[in-house]
């Protein structure tokens, strides 16, 4: 089914990514998705559709990774091509929001990227990707190595999600992984291996911003681990907030019903609602 929302591209120099944007307001909200089968590109009406809460107050911009891929394509790469692509659309003091992978590259702007950032929300993400945490990841990564697109998917869905709503979407897990073509299993394989030995945890001092942390104590991809060491690390923080949820599993950002309001309660602290 097609996007009724149009998908755009923004050029930098070696490289083009694609984005959408939606929403009306004044702030510039910037979301950066976690990894996924296939492209989020392909999901924009839904997106659409779960932020309608934040339209009024921002316009909203999501973010795909750069469409041209190298072999090797870290986190820290990830973050500098999208910093990149903000600014080259003139964006500033923008709120970034990431989830999962999307969050380790959130977190690398906001480090590396200090003026940029005005609000920062993370969730279902690590600071530091341990052995024990690249293991669900490289699970995924053999399967599309493999070509077992019913399998990444099924595997995929059945470690973010609790099980009752894995249950309820396994049909569309298997029929979906029947579109999967084997560009989108390469570039999965890219991805994926790109958060192998990332590590920002020394680093997130760095980050200027507020900022709101989020995770879920059943998360069977990073571990709830990788949500606590992020908050030792910021919990110094006048304007941190940290929320752990429980019964939601990894993609507890999709899958809590306020996840959304309690992000937007944070980015709309200090701001009078339009």
């Amino acid at each position: 089914m097609q996007n009724k929302i149009e998908i755009q591209s923004v050029k930098m120099e070696d490289c083009s990514m694609d984005y959408f944007r939606f929403g009306r307001g004044e702030k510039s909200l910037v979301i950066l998705p976690g990894i996924s089968v296939q492209s989020v590109m392909n999901s924009a009406d839904a997106v659409v559709d779960a932020f309608q809460l934040m339209q009024e107050d921002f316009t909203i911009y999501v973010f795909d990774r750069r469409k041209e891929l190298p072999q090797e394509y870290s986190i820290y790469d990830m973050a500098r091509d999208t910093a990149a692509a903000i600014r080259l659309l003139g964006l500033s003091d923008i709120y970034l929001f990431g989830a999962s992978q999307g969050g380790m590259i959130a977190m690398t702007i906001a480090i590396e990227n200090t003026d940029l950032v005005k609000k920062l929300a993370l969730a279902s993400t690590s600071s530091h990707v341990k052995s024990e945490q690249y293991k669900a990841l490289n699970e995924w990564i053999e399967l599309a190595k493999k070509g077992d697109r019913t399998g990444l998917y099924l595997r995929f869905g059945e470690m973010i999600y609790p099980p009752a709503v894995f249950e309820q979407y396994r049909d569309y897990f298997i029929d979906a992984s029947e579109s999967v073509t084997d560009e989108e299993l390469q570039r999965f394989v890219i991805l994926a291996s790109g958060t192998k030995d990332f590590n920002v945890t020394e680093r997130l001092q760095k980050i200027q911003c507020p900022v709101l942390t989020t995770g879920s104590f059943e998360d069977e991809v990073l571990d709830c681990d990788a949500t606590m060491e992020i908050a030792e690390k910021l919990d110094y923080k006048k304007d941190f907030r940290l929320y752990m949820y429980t019964g939601f599993g990894h993609a507890s950002f999709d899958t809590a019903p306020d996840f959304r309001s309690r992000m937007y309660e944070f980015f709309m602290e200090g701001h009078k609602k339009q």
